[in-house]
């Protein structure tokens, strides 16, 4: 494993070797010039590969006596006389990265944008390439004219941007080839050796390419063009599998040529401004997390909506539907980051650890729970939406959801008996991720009369908004300013554009960054991806069995009215349904 210096931070992170594949061969200490973003946590915290401390040893080996020397001779060694920090200054370290599948959208639209992000803001090694991968013939000039279309200088407009920008595009090289082929990989391993220049190099492969081309592309790349000394990682993009089988084979396939420590299943989602504000609001303001429990908390509510179709993607969309594309990986992380227990320290497997626990406490979803739909064409304002079935790339007749709305439940002392409501749809009325926490109402609230039979209008709400414009606020009830006694609700909000008027950083660049810092907090562990799969296989199984149909609903609608009856049943009203959000 790699451990980093950064040219920014004083603090050393050192990382434990451990044997695995690609980076057991690291040398003991590699140390790479990457801005580290947070503080070091046990600082000198070093194993071996039995699990002691290398600066330890056993009581049991120290009271043989056939052991060379007894406990009283045996000096304590520090972590400078077993690793010198002390490294020759001609020692040069790079990081090479290559997008697998360059010519696709994601990597035009997000990849080579955030790349250019970090490199903007001094977040990469000094000695950095980019090599992009496909099959599409081009050469290192046609990349570097595509890409240069999608970079901008959106974080502050500084006058070096263009300067920054024509820098870096001569950083981007790219090569041809079939993912299935160990010599193009060759090839690309030795066009790779070529511009590293003999330094010490850590490579991180990012797979933008649909799934059923990882297993050949970590294949090639594992065997022909892995690092020889320092670190190798993979990023997968999502779709996991379509169940718990295809998910379990996959993972299967992939750790025959990388270790879980190699693999970083990235959802975007999690890199998300406000998902990353959740605990934080919750574990530093002393104010909330009392309140974090069925005790306090009503229902809490998980809503993704688009307000446009599938319009081309069709066919794609058609193969995994809303379920699978939003409700089993984005939706359900936010909901395992929301409802954890307090993890022992933010290391990224002490949260991972309380996230499985979640998972793995919850009910199994029933079908009378779930509600599914799917968008139909309609006219508004003289303007025809087309259905989900008239795009020519879904198959006639399919009914495949395009939304759907479920009520989850965690089977433990904290969360007994609240509904986690999700929901997520397409061709609505609104683009929206939010998530929203409805209180309890006040036992014998003085001012009941004030609000007439609609309790629900004096609910305190504490709302997440994840996109658009990104901002957290409470709802609570207040007196309006006269002589009378009438009541209003009003938001204490915090609006991010508001507050911090600079660029908020693109979930990717955040990813991406972690990934090259070894920081797995924010991706997907194997057991985690088990743990989601098994909660939403049993259900998908049954709607593709018994053919279930999805309820229609207008294009641009707020959905399916079978969503509102599900709220209902559960004692709840969608949150976002009301005239001020």
């Amino acid at each position: 494993m790699a451990s980093y210096l950064s040219h920014r931070n004083p603090y050393l992170a050192i990382v434990t070797s451990f044997a695995v594949r690609n980076e057991s061969r690291a040398s003991p200490l590699s140390i790479s010039p990457i801005r580290s973003r947070t503080q070091v946590r046990n600082r000198f915290h070093l194993n071996s590969s039995n699990g002691n401390p290398l600066n330890a040893f056993s009581s049991q080996d120290a009271n043989d006596p056939g052991s060379a020397l007894p406990i009283e001779h045996i000096k304590p060694q520090t972590v400078e006389e077993l690793f010198p920090l002390s490294v020759p200054e001609s020692t040069e370290y790079n990081l090479s990265i290559t997008v697998v599948g360059a010519s696709g959208d994601l990597a035009k639209k997000k990849i080579f944008p955030a790349l250019f992000a970090l490199y903007y803001e001094d977040c990469l090694p000094e000695n950095f390439i980019i090599f992009g991968y496909a099959r599409t013939k081009m050469t290192d000039e046609e990349l570097r004219n595509t890409i240069s279309k999608t970079l901008t200088c959106r974080i502050d407009k500084r006058e070096n941007c263009e300067d920054k920008m024509d820098q870096f595009l001569k950083r981007c090289f790219y090569h041809s080839g079939q993912y299935n082929s160990e010599d193009h990989f060759a090839e690309l391993n030795c066009k790779l050796k070529e511009k590293e220049g003999g330094r010490l190099s850590n490579r991180l492969f990012y797979l933008s390419v649909p799934p059923n081309i990882f297993v050949d592309v970590v294949r090639c790349a594992s065997l022909k063009a892995s690092s020889e000394k320092g670190w190798t990682r993979v990023i997968v993009e999502k779709p996991f599998g379509r169940d718990s089988e295809s998910s379990s084979e996959l993972t299967k396939c992939l750790k025959q040529y990388l270790s879980e420590e190699q693999i970083f299943r990235i959802d975007h989602y999690l890199g998300k401004e406000l998902v990353e504000n959740l605990s934080v609001l919750r574990f530093s303001n002393l104010v909330f997390e009392p309140l974090w429990s069925r005790s306090y908390i009503r229902s809490v509510q998980l809503i993704f909506s688009e307000d446009f179709g599938t319009e081309g993607r069709g066919g794609y969309f058609d193969n995994y539907g809303i379920i699978r594309d939003i409700m089993q990986n984005h939706l359900l992380q936010i909901l395992a980051l929301f409802a954890m227990e307090p993890p022992v320290s933010l290391d990224a497997e002490d949260i991972r650890n309380e996230k499985v626990k979640v998972l793995r406490s919850m009910i199994p979803l029933l079908l009378e729970n779930v509600v599914v739909g799917q968008y139909k064409g309609h006219s508004k304002d003289g303007k025809s939406y087309p259905g989900y079935t008239d795009d020519p790339t879904v198959p006639n007749g399919s009914i495949t959801p395009t939304f759907a709305a479920a009520a989850l439940f965690i089977n433990n002392a904290r969360w007994d008996g609240v509904p986690f409501l999700m929901k997520a749809g397409k061709a609505l009325h609104t683009r929206r991720a939010e998530i929203r926490v409805q209180f309890r109402h006040v036992p014998g609230n003085l001012y009941k009369r004030n609000f007439g039979t609609d309790l629900d209008k004096a609910t305190n709400e504490l709302v997440l908004r994840v996109q658009p414009d990104e901002a957290i606020y409470l709802k609570i009830n207040n007196k309006v300013p006269g002589l009378g006694m009438r009541l209003d609700r009003s938001d204490l909000n915090l609006l991010f554009r508001a507050r911090y008027p600079c660029e908020i950083p693109d979930a990717y660049e955040r990813l991406l960054l972690d990934a090259i810092e070894g920081e797995r907090r924010l991706f997907i562990r194997s057991d985690e991806l088990d743990a989601a799969w098994a909660l939403f296989t049993p259900l998908l199984k049954e709607l593709e069995n018994k053919k279930i149909t999805p309820e229609l609903y207008p294009y641009g609608s707020r959905g399916p009215v079978g969503a509102h009856y599900l709220a209902a049943k559960h004692n709840v009203r969608w949150g976002d349904l009301g005239n001020e959000d």
